[in-house]
């Protein structure tokens, strides 16, 4: 796995050289570092080898989903979140439940011999979305400032929104699946998890956000440990949550959400730092998914997965967007813009790997195909269809 990571080293530098052409074209970073993984991987030249449940994956798909969560949260100002962004407000409140929904009822007549739970725990991994699979559409000016901040802050929130039902799925799954620990058991687990984590990262946030900026108006703070903030603040979160027995994912998503610095250039500088290690490791589990996920999951690979990954990406996701967005004067041909580019990608992989890390592989190959195959479409049909949609948005909004 060592010989991967200096390989995605050199990749990631590679990329960066093209990447201000990569924005402009419909090859996204995303599906370069899935290709490369799986040409590598045992469906190609099988050249590296890896197990899906090692500790290094874990490690790796732990560090990323926790800075992720923090950064994406930070990103978002509460105050003008409930003034201004009306869309994504309908969105994460009504379109997230009703695509949770609705992916629930698709996949039980699909799969009607499995567990509800493992079912619902399927379906709520594949309803958060994932802007960068579609980067193009969140950068170009083709498209509305409106609908392309709609677009980024759902992605930004629906990850850690979404997060708490998939944890309490995972409780009741390893609660019925003969596990020694009785119901009760997991029953309190499930609670001191969803209540202890969102305190403990909310204090942690806030706290830590309110040293960074008294420090930094008294000079005391350098702007390179202004940057460092996110990595640390975040890991401090989770941690913390973890050890007094909160879950350290839901407390990342507080702390970054509650994070208290309001001077705009360190908020900015904390942000920077973040989203660009976010970048870096996101990349490197798509190379991942590419060289262990796709690999593992393609022996489960059926009919009835294609089909309902099918779905996800398009009934599940553009009937609930279409609801949400009912009496909201958005125009229809902007209904369905936003309801395609809900692309399912690093949310979905680092929560299946969580799954992974925690119940295990076996029992549960048929869900995490299905993911697998999901997020794998998703990349190349996203990526691919981001550049021309936009400039054929734009040219549909312009005659209208």
């Amino acid at each position: 796995m060592y010989k991967a990571i200096l390989f995605t080293a050199v990749l990631v530098f590679t990329f960066g050289l093209f990447s201000r052409l990569s924005d402009r074209s419909p090859i996204t970073g995303p599906m370069i570092f899935v290709s490369m993984g799986l040409l590598l991987g045992p469906l190609g030249l099988d050249l590296f080898q890896s197990k899906l449940d090692s500790e290094l994956v874990q490690t790796i798909a732990t560090v990323t989903l926790v800075v992720i969560l923090f950064t994406d949260a930070s990103t978002i100002n509460l105050r003008d979140l409930l003034k201004e962004y009306k869309i994504p407000l309908r969105l994460l409140f009504v379109g997230l439940p009703l695509t949770m929904g609705l992916g629930l009822l698709a996949a039980v007549p699909l799969f009607g011999g499995m567990s509800l739970w493992l079912l619902a725990m399927m379906a709520f991994i594949l309803s958060p979305t994932d802007a960068a699979l579609g980067q193009a559409v969140v950068n170009s000016d083709k498209v509305p400032q409106d609908i392309r901040e709609s677009i980024s802050v759902e992605s930004g929130l629906n990850d850690g929104i979404a997060l708490p039902p998939i944890l309490a799925c995972m409780a009741a799954v390893a609660a019925t699946e003969g596990n020694a620990m009785d119901a009760g058991y997991w029953l309190t687990y499930a609670l001191k998890q969803l209540t202890l984590g969102p305190i403990i990262g909310a204090l942690v946030g806030w706290l830590g956000g309110r040293l960074v900026e008294k420090a930094s108006d008294k000079g005391w703070m350098n702007p390179t440990f202004q940057r460092l903030v996110s990595l640390s603040l975040s890991v401090i979160c989770y941690a913390l949550a973890e050890t007094l027995h909160g879950n350290g994912f839901i407390a990342a998503f507080f702390g970054g959400l509650m994070l208290g610095t309001r001077t705009t250039s360190v908020r900015e500088r904390i942000q920077d730092f973040g989203e660009a290690e976010g970048q870096y490791l996101m990349l490197f589990v798509f190379l991942i998914f590419g060289m262990v996920m796709v690999p593992v999951a393609s022996a489960h690979f059926t009919g009835r997965a294609l089909l309902y990954a099918a779905l996800s990406l398009t009934v599940i996701r553009m009937i609930p967007v279409a609801l949400s967005l009912l009496g909201s004067r958005v125009s229809w041909g902007s209904v369905a813009f936003i309801g395609w580019f809900g692309p399912r990608g690093i949310a979905s992989v680092l929560y299946s790997l969580m799954v992974v890390g925690q119940l295990g592989i076996k029992g549960n190959e048929q869900v995490l195909s299905v993911i697998v195959l999901t997020v794998l479409i998703s990349v190349f049909a996203h990526g691919l269809s981001a550049v021309p949609l936009s400039a054929l948005y734009k040219n549909k909004e312009s005659s209208t």
